[in-house]
């Protein structure tokens, strides 16, 4: 690894300057074997709520490693008030959703379990893991809230009535993904990606019921479920989030 480019680690404390934190085991040994940095190097830390910090190595032994923060390099910023729910697939797609989502900016991610759901084994901590890790490689200031997974009824059951959700409609009877995003006023957004074979058409039926749901068409392409829940969260950055022009 060159020198001048310092890893990155996400540290769940409240980070502040001259504080000394102890690293947790897994991060210890990525910086000092897997990377082989050693005392005295440099790394990037942030904590979700402070900003960015440069840090230093300032002890490395067999049984703890500690930093020291010596610099704030960026203030805090969040990303934009979108949740993502989706219906979990195969372990590797489901990877690609969490990665990619994080990566796109996503604030919330609710596994959400539909009649079709193929894959309903969910590890909410191992969703965790993968957004920090997402975090750390793309640069993100704040790391988005996993939830532990539920049943669509329950979800809908329990809604924010002032936060839109889009649901991606793949019978064709949505609107345009672009027009529906840019014309909503509501600057609270959900996005609802259904699992492989779809929503069930009591499902599509309740959503259509619902005064806060909105369907929305990614195209005449059916889409697979990683990639319609990737497409749509970079369609309504475009429209919506802080691509927007």
């Amino acid at each position: 690894m060159k020198k001048n480019i310092k890893p990155r680690l996400f540290i769940n404390e409240n980070l502040t300057l001259g504080g000394v934190y102890t690293l947790a085991p897994a991060q210890a040994h990525y910086l000092l074997n897997v990377l082989r940095l050693n005392l005295h190097d440099e790394v990037k830390v942030f904590d979700g709520k402070n900003g960015e910090f440069l840090a230093q190595i300032s002890a490395a032994g067999k049984k703890e490693t500690q930093i020291t923060i010596r610099e704030k390099i960026r203030e805090m910023s969040f990303s934009p008030d979108v949740w993502l729910l989706f219906a979990p697939v195969k372990k590797d797609k489901t990877d690609l959703i969490i990665a990619g989502a994080t990566e796109l900016g996503v604030s919330k991610i609710l596994p959400t379990i539909t009649r079709r759901t193929i894959c309903e084994r969910v590890k909410t901590e191992r969703f965790q893991a993968q957004v920090i890790e997402a975090a750390e490689q793309c640069r993100r200031l704040d790391v988005p809230e996993v939830r532990p997974a539920e049943t669509l009824e329950n979800v809908l059951k329990n809604w924010p009535k002032d936060r839109t959700l889009f649901f991606m409609d793949e019978t064709g009877n949505g609107q345009n993904v672009l027009k529906t995003f840019a014309a909503d006023k509501n600057s609270a957004s959900a996005l609802l990606v259904g699992p492989e074979g779809g929503f069930a058409e009591e499902e599509l039926s309740l959503l259509r019921k619902l005064d806060f749901a909105k369907a929305v068409s990614l195209g005449k392409r059916i889409l697979r479920a990683e990639t319609a829940a990737l497409a749509a969260l970079a369609c309504w950055q475009a429209c919506r989030g802080d691509w927007k022009i």
